[in-house]
């Protein structure tokens, strides 16, 4: 069956498991906050999960090198903003060092006011709930206190990840 990597010592090939984590298909995420100074703060993450509905409450998580961490750690509200195909250049900006990521970025102030950007496929405003220890990253787990998505007849893909690069979604019809 291909190429095996067994967890049977101490060691493994991280490289080889960060591949096989690759193709599982996520989407595309940009999380916000406001730093200790009321400055909004973002980055493109595809670590986003449900958790709950009752209550409801979301997950992402966040590398422990980030120069982002400090800032959302001791945030009480942040954002996730679900980008849809066509955002792929927000994804980008969000993804890289750069001066000012919300320049000509339409945005609202959300709960706590965290920056929630405009045209996205959904958004959720969260108080931050918990966080745990995931090893090199943070695990953020937040209450959502608002939320609002495109109808459900949109003719928007969602922005996907799939091994190391973006791909497209193809949806289907239930039969």
């Amino acid at each position: 069956m291909g190429n095996e990597n067994i967890l049977d010592r101490d060691e493994f090939d991280a490289v080889a498991l960060r591949s096989a984590l690759g193709q599982f298909a996520t989407g595309v995420t940009i999380v916000t906050t406001r730093d200790s100074d009321g400055s909004p703060i973002g980055l493109t993450a595809n670590s986003f999960n449900s958790v709950s509905l009752d209550p409801p409450l979301i997950l992402w998580s966040l590398a422990r090198k980030s120069i982002n961490l400090a800032a959302f750690e001791a945030s009480d509200h942040f954002a996730i903003n679900v980008l849809a195909a066509d955002q792929r250049g927000l994804s980008d900006r969000f993804a890289r060092p750069v001066e000012d990521r919300f320049a000509s970025v339409d945005w609202l102030e959300g709960a706590g006011g965290v920056p929630v950007i405009e045209g996205t496929l959904a958004s959720f405003e969260c108080a931050a709930h918990r966080q745990f220890d995931g090893g090199d990253h943070v695990i953020f787990l937040g209450r959502v206190l608002r939320f609002r998505a495109m109808p459900a007849e949109h003719d928007k893909d969602p922005l996907v990840y799939y091994a190391g690069q973006y791909a497209k979604a193809n949806r289907q019809t239930a039969a």
